[in-house]
């Protein structure tokens, strides 16, 4: 009656009991009582009742222009009236536009019912055409002119070269939402402080339009914080952000998110301290404000507060918790100029990365910038602070043991609950999903079975002692194709792993695309052997890798067995693993020999494609270009290409499992002997070249001749 799951099934013919703990601490969070047998029926009684004098629940969604099945279903002779989003009064709820309308009924026996009414289109348009973009992590994509870590200068610049000298027809990035400030700051981008604005570290300080009239001397209190030498401190920073680009490009570091953020915000510091707005960029920024309103007021206040306090507010004065107390009203206004820098620098990201969608658009790309939407944000944050009122305390989002994980997972995430999205007509969901519609051509979801049901775990529980929640996914649809729609996007669900019968037909239902990674498309049910490529689904994303797996060159070769053997991570000996993984490559390599895809080395390559000179095609380069060429026959209307993949890359960005033992998310991009490349010899790589022109032959569009943005 709630949504909470009392068994589940880790496979078709297997179910397995939750826990009753988990059960129980669910409802809880839910607000129900489920304690003792006695409040287990008082609660049941209780929801009966509820349910029995409804008139409407607090959500109806309808789809297209029909009346929603809600309200036909209602007594005859029941009276509405509709009061849409744009204004209008209407007495039918037939033929209402898209939108989030309120609808009032007034039964015969005089019961009455409110309800938020979502219209939305019945399905998301295909794509324009077949096409084919580059998968990359922007902070690992660093050109000779960025500050230690890629930024949105250097992805416009890729967005610019890939469509208009490769033909590309996307670019898709890691999430860059805010993240929890520390030291040292999380570097993963799926555990967000906020999922709803941006990351400042990741703006081209030099294209601030104000940062050219930034005064000598201005920032001097600032510029030690980043550990600037004396000086002149503008000029001092700009030396310690070539420093940080140098050590990770020449001298082998990591990327130090956390140093990189220091030197941009004492830059940026200067900027808005030391130059005011022209009076056009000052109206601009008002009325950024004006339409984000309080969603940003909160953002900016919870990062404000974060530098006096700490970044978990679970910490902070009992009076400052609460986002709407007077204490919080009070601190506030005593920090409003770093209230103000904060809403400056969501304006300033904002603008750049609107900026990066258009470079992309005007290259040619009939999509441009694919952005990642993360499962949930970090329960110490800014969203988890703002939006206490739709976030169940004591419960974080995972998943159940299944083959891949016997023990389970935890994620950390606060999830959303069910009963509160519905009682505001899903806002959350809505204004979530309209800002990054602002500046992506398409969406990807992570975790897309997240629209459907989440495994909670209750706190201080092993992520086995779980249970699943479920979402009414009709609306979390509804509302992902209204905003999509509204923005002309695409959407990608990231639906690999275990998912439940009848979601992936549900998203296709509503054009919502699914994801689809070579090496997993197996007959799992049958034989086990790879799907032939013809027998794979259209509506679709296709990779041979993420960045969570191995790259390509690694998995051939194997070497990403004897990294993980390196790490302490295997469960079985060595030798089995070894033995696995070069069956699994040999059986593929027989495929792409038997289909004709596996062309022999030896090959000249260059800039200009095979045939132009430059390096020779190695027996590695030729295999990778061969699984790409199997993704070419399958009917797959989106192909991606790992861009590290092109020159080489061994090493993954992301090594589930591990922590603190392999440098996750602050690798920068590398060729086959792990050195640095910028974005510039990327650009100029006769071995990216040549994987891409395989790619490009056959997914429709020719390099160069922009669409309309």
């Amino acid at each position: 009656m709630h949504g909470v799951a009392t068994s589940y099934n880790p496979s078709p013919d297997r179910t397995v009991a939750a826990s009753a703990t988990a059960v129980t601490l669910a409802l809880a969070a839910l607000g129900v009582d489920a304690e003792t047998p006695g409040a287990v029926r008082d609660a049941l009684a209780a929801r009966e009742r509820e349910l029995a004098g409804r008139l409407l629940p607090p959500t109806v969604v309808g789809w297209g222009t029909g009346t929603p099945p809600a309200l036909d279903a209602l007594p005859e002779g029941t009276r509405l009236l509709v009061r849409t989003e744009q204004g209008e009064t209407r007495v039918s709820a037939a033929g209402l536009p898209p939108g989030v309308h309120r609808v009032r009924a007034t039964a015969p026996d005089g019961r009455t019912g409110e309800a938020h009414l979502i219209v939305a289109p019945p399905r998301l348009p295909a794509p324009p055409a077949r096409s084919y973009g580059l998968l990359v992590q922007l902070y690992s994509l660093l050109s000779r002119r960025s500050w230690g870590m890629g930024d949105l200068a250097d992805l416009g610049e890729l967005a610019a070269w890939a469509g208009r000298a490769l033909g590309a027809g996307f670019v898709q990035i890691n999430p860059l939402h805010a993240a929890v400030p520390g030291t040292p700051t999380d570097p993963s981008p799926y555990r967000p402080s906020s999922r709803r604005f941006p990351d400042p570290v990741h703006l081209r300080i030099e294209d601030v339009p104000e940062f050219a009239y930034v005064p000598v001397g201005a920032g001097a209190g600032k510029a030690a914080e980043g550990g600037a030498r004396p000086g002149d401190p503008m000029a001092d920073l700009l030396r310690r952000a070539a420093e940080l680009r140098e050590a990770v490009l020449d001298r082998g570091a990591l990327i130090d998110r956390d140093a990189v953020w220091a030197t941009k915000k004492a830059a940026l510091e200067a900027v808005v301290d030391g130059v005011p707005l022209g009076p056009g960029r000052h109206a601009a920024y008002c009325d950024f404000l004006a339409e984000q309103g309080q969603a940003l007021e909160d953002h900016a206040t919870w990062c404000a507060l974060a530098e006096v306090h700490g970044p978990d507010w679970h910490g902070w004065p009992a009076g400052l918790r609460d986002p709407r107390s007077p204490e919080t009203a009070r601190a506030r206004r005593e920090l409003m100029a770093r209230v103000d820098f904060h809403s400056r620098l969501a304006w300033l990201t904002d603008t750049q990365l609107r900026a990066a969608q258009h470079a992309a658009r005007e290259a040619g790309m009939p999509l441009g910038i694919v952005h990642d939407l993360a499962v949930g944000v970090h329960p110490g944050g800014s969203d988890a602070w703002a939006q206490q009122d739709t976030l169940p305390a004591g419960m974080s989002v995972g998943a159940p043991p299944d083959a891949f994980n016997a023990r389970g997972q935890d994620w950390g995430l606060p999830p959303w609950r069910p009963d509160r999205l519905a009682a505001c007509g899903y806002a959350p969901f809505r204004a979530l999903l309209r800002a990054l519609f602002r500046y992506a051509g398409a969406l990807r979801i992570d975790h897309v079975m997240g629209l459907f049901r989440l495994w909670w775990v209750p706190l201080g529980q092993p992520p086995t002692e779980g249970t699943y929640v479920r979402y009414d996914a009709e609306a979390m649809l509804a509302v992902l194709v209204l905003e999509a729609s509204r923005a002309g996007a695409v959407v990608i669900g990231e639906d690999l792993g275990t998912v439940e019968p009848g979601v992936r037909e549900a998203l296709r239902a509503r054009g919502v695309y699914g994801t689809s990674v070579l090496w997993f498309e197996r007959a799992w049910e049958g034989d086990r052997r790879p799907l032939p490529p013809e027998t794979w689904r259209a509506d679709c994303l296709a990779t041979v890798t993420t960045h969570d797996l191995p790259p390509t060159a690694s998995r051939l070769t194997g070497e990403h067995v004897e990294l993980r053997d390196g790490l302490g991570l295997l469960t079985r000996p060595l030798s089995e693993e070894r033995a696995e993984a070069a069956a699994d490559t040999a059986e593929w390599l027989d495929l792409l020999t038997e289909l004709g895809l596996l062309h022999g080395p030896g090959g000249p390559v260059g800039p200009g494609g095979p045939g132009t000179g430059g390096a020779v095609t190695t027996e590695e380069e030729a295999r990778v270009q061969a699984v790409h060429r199997y993704l070419l026959r399958t009917p797959a209307r989106m192909i991606g290409v790992w861009l590290p993949d092109g020159v080489g890359d061994r090493r993954p960005q992301n090594l589930p499992g591990t922590w603190d033992e392999y440098p996750n998310w602050r690798l920068p991009i590398a060729d086959a002997r792990g050195r640095p490349m910028t974005l510039e010899d990327l650009t100029a790589s006769p071995r990216l070249h040549a994987l891409l022109d395989v790619v490009r032959t056959r997914t429709g569009r020719p390099a160069g001749g922009a669409v309309e943005p």
